[in-house]
């Protein structure tokens, strides 16, 4: 269901957006529909031709294509030139001009279910992050990606506090969520990853894989705390665990990140060792704005 409506919606922004009158060659790299998506993303943002949920959807949707590109191996570079002709495009388009209208009428109608669509995997090249936009009154996650420690299971994402408990990330906290065996509890946790001022593009094994580069191109978003887990963020089949909550910028940062990167959540003990869970990138950006659209 989930994939025949992004099909459905690549071919009604795709017709709508002649009107750009782009010659075909320029879609001969594959970014035809990052170009689409993000040429009406900018003429909502110019126009303001959309409601917020309808705006929202089409964000996580050119996001989604931009990893989708990314994977496919499309060069950033390309990808930054195409945006730039998409948004050149836009900026030249009247918001008064009849046609503009039919792009709204018809993005509308497409997204309309797909702001109805509560749950959905975001699939990377090895691992994946699942969203959830079912309201709910317990804690819940929004959006998870797991791995491991060791044999300790690692939960990583976005996890929403129970009704009345405040909240973080517009709704969310970034958090990991640990569930410990037979040994002491960490005093730290931190997340390490590629840092774009210090190394502008990801470090790429001769295979095609990413991986993170030296200790000078990264960067550390500390934990700004730590409780015990609820019940509904453990890993299943497990009785207890300590939440660790990051700030918003740890998201942001997360959201530059190429969909191939990995990055670490790493666990810190008082007798020096280190507890490390990898995990992907992937579409953390697409993910974390389908889940701001909100509850369902």
């Amino acid at each position: 269901m989930t994939l025949g409506l992004f099909a459905r919606t690549a071919r009604v922004v795709a017709a709508a957006v002649m009107i750009a009158a782009t010659p075909m060659a320029a879609f001969a790299d594959g970014t035809g529909t990052y170009y689409d998506r993000t040429f009406v993303l900018a003429a909502h943002q110019k126009c303001n031709l959309f409601r917020a949920p309808v705006a929202g959807a089409l964000s996580a949707a050119a996001l989604q294509s931009r990893g989708a590109a990314l994977r496919a191996g499309t060069p950033e570079t390309t990808l930054q030139a195409t945006a730039a002709r998409a948004q050149a495009r836009a900026r030249q388009i009247s918001c008064a001009n009849p046609e503009l209208a039919v792009v709204r009428d018809r993005v509308s109608d497409a997204f309309a279910g797909w702001q109805r669509i509560p749950r959905m995997d975001f699939n990377g090249d090895r691992s994946k992050w699942t969203a959830d936009r079912v309201r709910r009154e317990a804690a819940t996650w929004r959006l998870v990606q797991t791995s491991v420690t060791g044999a300790s299971p690692v939960r990583f994402g976005l996890s929403a506090t129970a009704p009345g408990t405040g909240n973080v990330f517009g709704g969310e906290m970034l958090t990991a969520v640990v569930s410990f065996v037979g040994r002491p509890r960490p005093y730290a946790a931190r997340i390490v990853m590629r840092d774009p001022a210090l190394a502008a593009r990801p470090w790429m094994t001769p295979s095609g894989r990413a991986v993170l580069p030296p200790e000078t191109g990264r960067q550390t978003v500390w934990s700004a705390g730590t409780a015990p887990a609820p019940a509904s963020l453990l890993a299943t089949g497990r009785t207890q665990g300590e939440t660790w909550t990051f700030p918003t910028t740890g998201g942001d940062r997360l959201s530059r990140l190429d969909p191939r990167e990995p990055f670490l959540i790493e666990f810190l003990f008082r007798d020096g060792s280190v507890a490390t869970a990898t995990f992907e990138a992937g579409d953390f950006a697409a993910g974390r704005a389908f889940v701001a659209m909100g509850t369902v």
